[in-house]
């Protein structure tokens, strides 16, 4: 979608066709994408989609973290038994 000028919308099954990907994952991306503030959705059957700001300033990085939250280490109680003492956990998440 970046790569379409700024006032171009396109639509999923669009999308699905460019990238061979299932119209039902697609749909779950672009729903979580557009909950993230990404990606702009409008319903309806002649319904569409589009960056909700300009593709260059949106950082992959940004995307991953909105997607998928990611722990650097297992920091769970159960799993470490250092943990009410560690301090590595809070440095290792604020560098995230």
């Amino acid at each position: 979608m970046a790569s379409l000028p700024p006032d171009k919308m396109s639509s999923i099954s669009q999308v699905t066709e460019v990238y061979g990907v299932s119209r039902n994952h697609k749909v779950k991306i672009i729903n979580q994408l557009s909950r993230v503030g990404f990606v702009t959705a409008i319903s309806g059957k002649n319904g569409s989609i589009y960056l909700s700001k300009p593709g260059e300033t949106i950082r992959l990085g940004n995307v991953v973290r909105a997607l998928e939250p990611l722990l650097l280490v297992n920091c769970y109680s159960y799993f470490c038994y250092i943990n009410p003492a560690c301090r590595l956990n809070k440095v290792l998440h604020k560098g995230v």
